[in-house]
């Protein structure tokens, strides 16, 4: 594939799946003042984050990594027959799984009442995450073929409706008083909706007659590898809200959760680079040149993501003092790192997707494991220590030490090269952090003088790469 064609490929995903990134994420955020107010305390927004957190992994073992897997095979031929052997097969068997994994669920809601969400009176509320968790994993098998094809205007839609529908149904539900169950009962309705759409635009892709077992054995030899680092990922992501909950209190895991929804703004870049990611680097992995343009593409994300982590921090205070209410304010220190965290685990998977390409996953599962065991220990020994920031601590450190051993192991294999300034724009981060941790984050003033200040520093870094871009777009108008 040509040079150009390559970036105009890579930069229409990003602005195309940012934008509809950016439409999703940005009415929740809107709307999260607003939610805070209505609820009468902070506890059941900890049960909120908690019920979605039992979605995101219950799915996520429901799918088996067959989401990535069908991604991968999709690409081996331009047969329609073939194609939809890979979707049928992979849907058929996700909704055994599901079915499979959604009784046992309903079986022991009891105790998945009394042991996750720690009190025995949150059945109900069981009982519609577990519904919740069905209606994504399945999603995510129908929804597919639309990502594969990179029908990005259908994305676009979807994803400004999809939020659109959950808070007109959440917001009615919670003024007559039904705390506990509004958002995961209109989460449900949204993805309900959402999916039978997908069902409608793809159903060319299904079929119960092409289920095909060689097909279902080259899902699963690809896919199988990759669930433990999806397992992985919701550790990462979900187990310091569960830690806090049992080891401090619903109320903290509150503000966490508060912290994180502000943190996670990174989510629009994240979002946008996913949205267009495995498209691109399935349909290039055939290019004599993908090791240097996906080690291009590294730095240049790496640079984005540290600069806009700066950007948060300087204003992380201020957006807090703000927006809500003064319970919430200690989450002003920790929305930084978890701000951090979804950017570092999309240079993560930069990296890793070098890995799957040669079809070594294993090394992906060797990788996350370490960075996830590292995270589990310091969140026993931190959130006891020093509250929700350590566990937003023992988050950051496991993303650095995965991303630096993967980095490690593909510089030996010689599939990634790493750049001094790549090192250099880490070096600036990590300083900045330590200075406004320890000396400037109390004044809202020097954060934000110190971070333009920085931010200052990467463009300059890149202002010829920048001003190439000017030029190119001046020209083009």
């Amino acid at each position: 594939m040509q040079t150009k064609k390559r970036s105009k490929l890579f930069i229409e995903n990003i602005l195309v799946y940012g934008l509809g990134g950016m439409i999703s994420k940005f009415i929740p955020l809107i709307m999260l003042p607003i939610i805070l107010k209505l609820y009468p305390n902070r506890s059941y927004m900890g049960l909120n984050d908690l019920s979605h957190n039992f979605i995101s992994f219950a799915a996520a073992l429901a799918v088996c990594g067959l989401y990535d897997a069908m991604f991968r095979l999709f690409f081996d031929s331009k047969s329609k027959e073939w194609q939809q052997k890979v979707c049928s097969t992979a849907f058929l068997f996700v909704t055994c799984t599901s079915l499979v994994l959604f009784a046992v669920c309903l079986l022991l809601r009891n105790l998945i009442a009394k042991v996750y969400f720690d009190d025995a009176q949150y059945v109900s509320l069981t009982v519609i995450t577990v519904v919740g968790f069905l209606v994504s994993a399945t999603n995510q098998i129908v929804s597919a073929p639309t990502r594969i094809q990179n029908k990005r205007k259908v994305f676009l839609v979807t994803n400004t409706v999809s939020p659109f529908i959950a808070y007109a149904i959440a917001v009615p539900l919670i003024l007559k008083g039904y705390y506990i169950m509004a958002m995961p009962i209109a989460t449900v309705i949204a993805a309900v909706t959402l999916e039978l759409s997908f069902a409608i635009m793809n159903r060319s892709y299904f079929s119960l007659k092409s289920f095909d077992r060689k097909v279902l054995k080259e899902l699963l030899k690809i896919g199988l590898p990759l669930l433990p680092n999806f397992l992985i990922y919701w550790v990462y992501n979900s187990s310091d809200k569960w830690m806090i909950t049992k080891i401090l209190d619903a109320e903290e895991t509150g503000t966490y959760a508060v912290a994180s929804r502000i943190g996670h703004i990174s989510n629009l870049i994240y979002t946008a680079f996913a949205g267009g990611w495995l498209y691109f680097a399935y349909s290039t992995m055939e290019d004599d040149d993908q090791i240097q343009m996906k080690s291009n593409i590294f730095e240049y994300m790496s640079a984005i993501s540290f600069a806009a982590t700066v950007g948060l921090m300087s204003v992380s205070r201020l957006l807090f003092t703000l927006a809500f209410p003064a319970e919430y304010l200690t989450g002003y220190l920790v929305a930084p790192y978890l701000f951090l965290a979804p950017l570092s685990l999309m240079l993560y998977q930069i990296l890793a997707n070098q890995f799957t390409i040669v079809k070594k996953t294993y090394m992906n599962l060797l990788t996350l494991s370490i960075g996830a065991a590292l995270n589990i220990a310091l969140n026993l020994i931190l959130i006891r220590k020093i509250g929700i920031e350590g566990a937003s601590i023992a988050t950051m450190v496991g993303y650095l030490v995965s991303i630096l051993l993967c980095v490690f192991w593909l510089v030996r294999m010689k599939l990634i090269v790493i750049t001094k300034k790549t090192v250099l724009n880490a070096c600036i981060l990590i300083s900045y952090f330590f200075v406004w941790r320890f000396r400037l984050h109390s004044s809202i003033v020097l954060s934000l003088i110190s971070g333009i200040a920085v931010v200052g520093i990467y463009v300059l870094l890149y202002k010829d790469m920048l001003l190439g871009i000017l030029k190119k777009r001046r020209k083009k108008a």
